[in-house]
């Protein structure tokens, strides 16, 4: 499995704003969706493409076309903060839905909801803000394994080692794009330092 954290001024300084606690969620959503745009292009490097010949107003020219479907699978509802970043790059892009929670007493997660297209001949990119424990994500790749897409990706915006390690034993092949690696969980299971809860500043419930 391949951790890919974003090495870009842009991303860094994205981040040190969504972490800080006097941003509000209209510039918390605002960000999300530019970082998100940043992490899509990353988990997206390795879409499969074919040559193509087009007619340019002066001459033929080569060129490479986007090769088989992607399919968007938000995990609900911190994951809704970077769907559209994915829509706006590829518009074509199918959208599925998982709805998942971590039970706070146990740290485990529970899914409440799925709704997934079909998935064959495409790349699936799931997408969960924060990757903790790992316990959410891990069952949300397993969701997505089970539809039988061509490859599957995993984007977050901040992630934990211990997460991380979960992912890396459950889904050795399924590649890791993220745009901060944090130090360590505290005894809630909540990234540290983190940004907080991604859902509840994202959508103003704090």
């Amino acid at each position: 499995m391949t951790v890919t954290v974003l090495d870009h001024p842009l991303a860094e300084d994205i981040v040190t704003r969504l972490r800080d606690r006097r941003t509000g969620p209209a510039e918390f959503r605002a960000l999300t969706r530019r970082l998100g745009g940043l992490l899509v292009m990353e988990a997206t490097r390795s879409l499969p493409t074919e040559p193509v010949a087009i007619e340019t107003p002066l001459e033929e020219a080569k060129g490479r076309a986007l090769l088989g479907g992607l399919v968007a699978i938000p995990v609900l509802r911190a994951g809704l903060g970077l769907l559209d970043a994915v829509t706006d790059l590829y518009p074509w892009a199918v959208v599925g839905y998982l709805g998942m929670e971590r039970d706070e007493a146990t740290l485990e997660p529970r899914d409440y909801y799925a709704k997934l297209p079909p998935m064959a001949g495409c790349t699936a990119i799931v997408l969960d803000p924060m990757l903790a424990t790992g316990g959410s994500g891990s069952a949300a790749c397993g969701y997505v394994k089970a539809a039988g897409p061509d490859a599957v990706v995993f984007v977050c915006v901040v992630a934990a080692p211990e997460g991380i390690a979960k992912m890396q034993s459950d889904h050795p092949d399924v590649p890791i794009v993220a745009a901060a690696v944090d130090r360590q969980l505290n005894d809630r299971g909540f990234i540290l330092p983190g940004l907080g809860d991604f859902g509840d500043r994202l959508h103003g419930t704090t």
